[in-house]
Order: structure tokens, then sequence, then C-alpha cells
């Protein structure tokens, strides 16, 4: 845990730098703690220690994190679907912090509904792959090489394939953001991209567990690992405004309502370890929560500081920016009402909620 705050802190140093500048990928390959964050890679350690060490690392900078490079959501993909030699490929892409990787589901159209996906494969007469469709608001797309695109192959909601594909075969561009702008959120498109049959994720396994169902088990990890990124930029928030004013009511129970937030991802994520499928509902909870409750930091505790407080402390407004993304990130507020309302209907959401 300490070695992780201590990385925090250091992203904490490159953080205003990093959102003037998102698209100077030298910079970005250049600063320390990013690399020592693409070492460790928080991402895919298991849920509990990964959503620990992302709190820890987003009280530093939560678009710090989301800057630097490896292997990202494409590597929980990759764990999830890929074979011995996919993997391998990903790994030697990335190894040594050289490179982005991107997972790139949302579409302009249906955003993250992977059973409303346009973006298709289609095989040609010849037997090869092609692949069309746009995707939007893809962290690290534009500057990554390397990452997984998810496509349709047919009508069917079985009919979904991941591909692991080279970005020099398709037409990027990043998007202008409001906050998290570390992430460098961008569109890909396809028009024909070629596939080859190694690319193809999940040929090892049946059907249903190499479209929706193992993308299900993905997004929940997500999940959690957004909400720890919330908790962790509430608590950035909460600890800049406490060093300039430590005495209130209000920051007290700021505190608490972070702290409480802290305890239900990490209580998901342990969740999550144990059973990823019934954890689903959990996440959405715990995702819910977190963007709630940093949310409302946010509106509340700079005015502490008085009116000119954004202006006075440039981290507190860019934090007040990057905590507004966390909503849209894997799934907006309603749909992760939806689904931990379901979860309650079902039992699957914790007896003693």
């Amino acid at each position: 845990m300490s070695d992780w705050r201590e990385i925090g802190r250091a992203l904490r140093a490159g953080a205003l730098a990093l959102d003037a500048a998102p698209h100077d990928t030298e910079a970005i390959a250049a600063d320390e703690a990013l690399r020592a964050v693409a070492e460790l890679d928080p991402i895919m350690l298991s849920g509990k220690d990964s959503a620990a060490a992302l709190i820890e690392l987003a009280r530093g900078d939560a678009g710090m994190v989301l800057a630097a490079p490896g292997p990202a959501l494409a590597g929980r993909v990759l764990a999830q679907l890929g074979d011995d030699e996919q993997r391998e490929r990903l790994r030697a892409a990335v190894a040594g912090g050289r490179t982005w990787a991107y997972l790139a589901i949302t579409e302009p159209d249906v955003g993250s509904d992977a059973t409303r996906l346009r973006t298709e494969l289609r095989r040609d007469t010849d037997g090869r792959y092609r692949l069309y469709g746009t995707k939007r608001y893809i962290g690290n797309g534009h500057r990554g090489t390397v990452g997984v695109v998810l496509a349709r192959t047919g009508p069917s909601p079985l009919a979904l394939r991941a591909v692991l594909l080279d970005t020099a075969r398709a037409r990027t561009r990043p998007l202008d953001m409001l906050g998290l702008r570390g992430a460098q959120i961008s569109e890909l498109e396809f028009d024909g991209v070629p596939v080859e049959e190694r690319d193809l994720l999940g040929a090892h396994l049946s059907p249903l567990r190499r479209g929706m169902w193992s993308i299900a088990q993905v997004f929940t990890a997500v999940r959690v690992q957004v909400a720890a990124l919330a908790v962790g930029t509430a608590f950035a928030i909460h600890d800049l405004v406490a060093d300039h004013h430590p005495s209130s009511p209000t920051l007290d129970d700021a505190h608490a309502n972070i702290r409480a937030a802290e305890a239900l991802v990490l209580r998901a994520a342990a969740e999550a370890d144990h059973d990823r499928e019934s954890a689903a509902p959990a996440a959405s909870l715990a995702k819910l929560t977190a963007t709630g409750v940093a949310l409302d930091v946010a509106r509340t505790l700079p005015r502490l500081l008085g009116p000119a407080a954004l202006v006075t402390h440039p981290l507190l407004e860019k934090w007040c920016r990057d905590v507004r993304a966390f909503e849209f990130m894997e799934g907006t507020s309603q749909i992760q009402r939806l689904h931990a309302a379901q979860g309650i209907v079902r039992g699957s959401v914790w007896h003693a909620t």
C-alpha cells in the first residue's frame, strides 16, 4: 500500500503538464512515475489488490494513471479470451512500457450495449476476415499501437468476436475532452481492415464464452476499477482542501462518505475475486456509489476555500473536471441502478446490504 501511495504522490507532479499536453507521447514515455505504474501494472492484479492500488494511485492523479503505457483493459480481455500465443503477442508489444493498448467496445450510436454493436467482422469469399465500423470514446485509442476490438459476425446475440488488432491498420483521431485528458479518449474507424485467423480471440472456447459472457466478466472487473479511480480522486480533492481548511463538519462528513465508498469498492472487488459472474450487481453498486460520492465531494468541498478556489488551486480545478468523466465510464448511473436492482431482486447482492 505504501509503495502505491508513494507512486501516487509522484504522479501528481506531472498531472497539470499532462492535462495541458495529453498528446505529448515523448513526455509521457519519459515520466519515471508512469514507467513505475507500467511496470507494476495495477489493472492486471487480483480484483481487491487492483482496486486498492488504483485508489492510492488516483489519489495522486487518475489522469496520469490512465496515461500509463501497458496492456490496460486489453490485457484483461486477453486473460479471459486469449490463447498463449495471443497473450505473448500483447505482452511483447507493450513490454517495457514502449506503447499503449486499448479496448474498443463503445460505438457512436449504441454506446457500450454489446447486443446492439454495429461494427462488423465480415468473411470474404477467399476466407479472410475484414473489419468495418467505428468505435468512439476509446481510451488510448490514438496513441496505442495494439488493442482489442469487439465486433459482430452475424445477427445472433452470440455472434460477437473480439479481435487482437494492430492499430496501424485503422484510422484514429484523439477527441477533445474536458476531463481525464490523460486517457486520450479517441475514435477509431475500420474500413475493410484485414483480420487474420490468428487475430480472433476465443477460438478455443465455446461461442457463448468467447462472446458476450466473457465481455460481461471483463465489465464487472473494470467497473470496480473505475469505482476505485473515483474514490481516489475524491480522496485527492479532500486532501487538498483539508490542507488549506483543516477543520470543518462538511470536510468530516465528506471523509466519512469517501471511506464508506472505499469499503464498498473493496468489498465488491473481493466478491469479484471469488465469483465474477455473481459479483456483477455488486460491481455496479460500487461504481454507482463511488461516482456519486466523488461528484458530491467535487461540488461541495471547493466551496470551503472560497469563490476563487478553482483559480487559486489548478489541481483542484482539474480534479473537479476529471471526476465527471467517471459517470460515463463503463456504464452511466442509470445502467448501474438497473444492474444493482436486478441483483437485489435475485438476491445476488450481499444480504447485509
